[in-house]
């Protein structure tokens, strides 16, 4: 499975949002990788890692977010969700689940519900260990401004988590000791 086809299915390759997807979907894989390889010990697919990886965001497009250059309907959010709506129907059930869990550092229905976010009632927390490998190494990279070159800090990540809580930052600080 190649996932550049894929995005390239959804995206112009020489769009802007084209670029900036692959880009951080490389950023989100190479970190990944790390971590899988200080993790050698569980086991962690490695090939499906990367695919996920680059394929986590592709329902960016569908979201109203023009400085990504996007121009959907729906709120940014919603992303997660929307991806898994595009990789199902491919059959890309396991990386469809890592669209949907991998927003913030995933989502319980208790949080949908306290910031009032329009998502379905339903816990969107990672599950297995590639997909909290992926939604830990994707916090360390933004899209927004071309996406940065250099990997925040976990520092600057749990700041700011914490505008939205403590539950996002108590599974990324165990993530940092599980991974790190």
């Amino acid at each position: 499975m190649d996932p550049i086809k894929i995005i390239e299915n959804h995206y112009h390759p020489e769009s802007q949002t084209f670029r900036l997807l692959v880009r951080h979907g490389e950023q989100v894989a190479e970190k990944a990788l790390a971590v899988a390889d200080r993790v050698v010990h569980l086991n962690p697919d490695r090939t499906f890692l990367r695919e996920a990886a680059m394929l986590h965001d592709i329902g960016i497009y569908m979201t109203d977010t023009p400085q990504l250059g996007c121009r959907g309907h729906h709120p940014y959010v919603c992303h997660g969700i929307l991806g898994r709506m595009i990789l199902e129907p491919l059959e890309l059930n396991r990386h469809a689940m890592v669209c949907e869990r991998h927003v913030g550092v995933g989502l319980t229905v208790d949080e949908i519900k306290q910031h009032r976010l329009p998502l379905p009632l339903r816990d969107m927390l990672p599950v297995t260990l590639e997909e909290e490998i992926i939604c830990y190494a994707d916090k360390f990279f933004s899209k927004d401004n071309g996406g940065s070159k250099t990997a925040k800090s976990i520092d600057e990540i749990i700041a700011g988590l914490k505008r939205y809580g403590d539950g996002g930052v108590m599974r990324f600080e165990a993530w940092v000791e599980r991974f790190e």
